[in-house]
């Protein structure tokens, strides 16, 4: 245990061949505020990511049997024509060591795309389209994410097409993707597989207000796999949205889901662990039946593309060891901010502990995660 806990604080990789495979069923209308597309033209399967290239082993005598799970909040990697000055190419360096595991999920705001049709009109100034180069997928990669979470509200920005690249470029860079309306991503670490699904409240991505129809995929998941982790992008967004109030939550007229009767329902269903992200804000921690829900990671990166400042530029890393039967072994949080226009930074204040353990312990009580002053998990 100890020795565990000491090689997620060094960032070390609990490593082992891998591979993964998807099961999509595609679709993608826009999003309620804009008119329905033709569907037509999106209803053959989306192209399946290439194998995860094989990893050894960075630190020798790491226990088998556990899965070292990395999760992240919200990355744009900035929007044409505001991108980082060399290209992305530094963009995750000041945190790539930290993003070390067997699978490294982060939530992909935005497109991976070049040109077609925005969601916003023309003139519009509350509405907001991200779309990278398709060529930023290889930062994705080599910072070691190994699967990125779609079900978002803009993973639709430019409609099939826009969607339709950034599947292409994630699978061109060997990267995995999941969030799709009954899609189950697995990726296998040694003799764990390990399943990831993704969900959200817009008709491109499985539903997370259909609790039923949630329920029904994860038990699936659980079926396919030894491990489930379940990415949810739920609740409503802004600075003074970091409590988790256990109704459905609301911004801007959209229902942005009930994350406390997602959680605990994929939790039922066979969900080990539960990564939320969407509010831009760190959110608190729960234990629920032994498995840890993380509400919202926040924004991990946003260049110049999300409002800073504040509960907005505080973020942090989740680090989690599980083992083949998705019981907790180990997790710390690692605090990050967002710094300059929206890159991502490790914090020295070490902000997201003090955050995380107080709305933990002020929305969940007994149940609330403990964060030693050093960012351990505990109950």
């Amino acid at each position: 245990m100890r020795v565990i806990a000491l090689i997620i604080r060094a960032g070390a990789v609990v490593a082992a061949s891998a591979f993964a495979f998807s099961l999509l069923v595609d679709s993608g209308p826009k999003p309620a505020t804009a008119a329905r597309p033709d569907l037509s033209s999106v209803t053959a399967p989306a192209p399946k990511p290439k194998p995860t290239v094989a990893r050894q082993p960075a630190t020798p005598g790491v226990p088998q049997g556990v899965v070292a799970i990395v999760a992240t909040g919200d990355i744009v990697m900035g929007s044409t024509p505001n991108l980082p000055p060399d290209g992305g190419r530094s963009f995750f360096s000041d945190v790539q060591t930290d993003l070390a595991g067997d699978v490294v999920l982060g939530n992909l705001e935005g497109t991976l795309s070049t040109g077609g049709g925005s969601k916003c009109g023309k003139g519009s100034t509350n509405c907001f389209a991200f779309q990278t180069p398709p060529s930023y997928a290889r930062w994705l990669r080599d910072a070691g994410f190994t699967t990125l979470n779609l079900a978002n509200n803009h993973a639709y920005d430019f409609g099939a097409g826009g969607l339709r690249q950034t599947t292409n470029a994630l699978a061109g860079a060997g990267l995995q993707w999941t969030g799709r309306p009954g899609q189950i991503t697995v990726q296998k670490v040694g003799a764990i597989r390990v399943a990831l699904v993704g969900f959200a409240p817009y008709p491109w991505a499985q539903s997370l207000t259909d609790i039923a129809a949630a329920k029904r995929l994860v038990r699936k998941a659980a079926r396919e796999a030894d491990v489930v982790v379940v990415s949810m992008h739920a609740g409503a967004e802004g600075a003074e949205r970091q409590h988790v109030t256990r109704r459905n939550e609301l911004f801007l007229g959209e229902n942005r889901g009930n994350p406390v009767r997602l959680a605990h329902a994929a939790v039922d269903s066979g969900a080990d662990l539960v990564v939320g992200h969407g509010p831009h804000v760190l959110r608190g921690m729960e234990w629920y039946k032994g498995r840890l829900i993380a509400y919202s990671l926040g924004n991990f990166a946003g260049y110049k593309v999300f409002a800073l400042g504040g509960p907005l530029s505080t973020s942090g890393i989740l680090r989690v060891t599980l083992r083949g039967d998705g019981r907790f072994e180990t997790g710390r949080l690692v605090p990050t901010h967002l710094v300059g226009a929206g890159l991502p930074a490790i914090d020295p204040a070490e902000a997201a502990h003090g955050v995380v353990r107080t709305l933990s312990r002020e929305d969940f009580g007994t149940r609330g995660v403990k964060i030693s002053r050093d960012g351990i998990l505990s109950r």
